[in-house]
């Protein structure tokens, strides 16, 4: 990997140097400098470090009956994959180039430019992240691939124009279990959500969790209070006298019963019963399973 540049901050054409102009071969269009040429679109390949995994069918349709009424009015980015010119390579545009084939084109105006093979995935995250065409996951991926080439977390900062620490917060979304990260490139939850869920190490109340922030929708608040481990009794001089086994049992079953946390202090003669809710919603549901209302979860 090349050495650290600020290269969200220059722009691309910092990224980018374009090909000097070359004789056009007979066979092919004419390379170009600065300035887009039409290039077949049977001849460009994608590119294999592009960050983007997903791209949204409705969004792609959309594009490409744009692109039939008003043409590709950006090129893409390719660079010359083989010495003879007969095969491209995308490095920025991926979307526009696959609209452009929905679309029934048969050429691109693209922009040919030299750039290094080892330097693909870092021109095409620069363009992701100044479009913000990345989801949290996506980017975490980029990131890690970034990391493996040996960068560090500041100088993967420095090279997209990022704080350090939102890398390292995007790296720590891997972490999480794939049906998770799946949660998040969907939209079912957001990166304050896939937070709070890595503050629950318990595999199982983790898993609760996040189907209770997508079935109540609950809040990154709420989430993050349910997410914080019980807080531990405060010291006393006394030695504690061990809670009553049937106790520990009923509060177990609550807890289970409520989804949520639930106190029981005094003895089963007397002393009362806590539950805490998060919201007139959670406060709605708690309600009727108290007043043992059908159809509740």
């Amino acid at each position: 990997m090349s050495s650290p540049r600020n290269a969200l901050g220059r722009g691309l054409g910092a990224l980018i140097p374009a090909v000097p102009p070359a004789s056009a071969r007979a066979t092919g269009p004419a390379p170009a400098g600065a300035s887009p040429t039409e290039i077949p679109i049977a001849r460009i390949d994608p590119n294999p470090e592009q960050p983007r995994r997903t791209f949204d069918a409705d969004q792609l349709e959309r594009l490409a009956e744009s692109i039939r009424v008003h043409g590709v009015l950006q090129p893409v980015v390719v660079r010359r994959a083989d010495s003879a010119g007969d095969r491209y390579e995308l490095v920025v545009g991926e979307r526009r180039w696959r609209a452009s084939k929905q679309a029934g084109l048969d050429t691109i105006p693209a922009i040919v430019a030299d750039i290094d093979p080892q330097d693909r995935l870092e021109v095409a995250l620069v363009e992701n992240v100044q479009r913000r065409d990345l989801n949290p996951i996506e980017l975490g991926f980029a990131f890690r691939a970034l990391a493996d080439t040996g960068a560090t977390q500041e100088e993967i900062g420095r090279r997209v124009g990022l704080e350090r620490s939102t890398i390292a917060n995007h790296l720590r979304l891997l972490e999480l279990p794939r049906s998770v990260q799946e949660d998040v490139e969907a939209g079912r939850l957001t990166t304050g959500h896939a937070k709070a869920l890595l503050q629950v190490t318990n595999l199982e109340r983790r898993h609760q969790l996040r189907d209770r922030i997508v079935r109540d929708g609950l809040s990154v608040r709420a989430a993050e209070e349910l997410a914080r481990p019980a807080p531990k009794p405060a010291a006393k001089r006394r030695t504690p006298i061990a809670q009553d086994p049937n106790l520990q049992r009923l509060g177990d079953s609550l807890r289970e019963r409520f989804q949520t946390r639930v106190r029981i202090q005094g003895t089963t003669a007397r002393g009362r019963v806590e539950i805490e809710y998060y919201g007139a919603e959670d406060l709605q549901r708690i309600s009727d399973l108290l007043h043992g209302k059908t159809g509740v979860d």
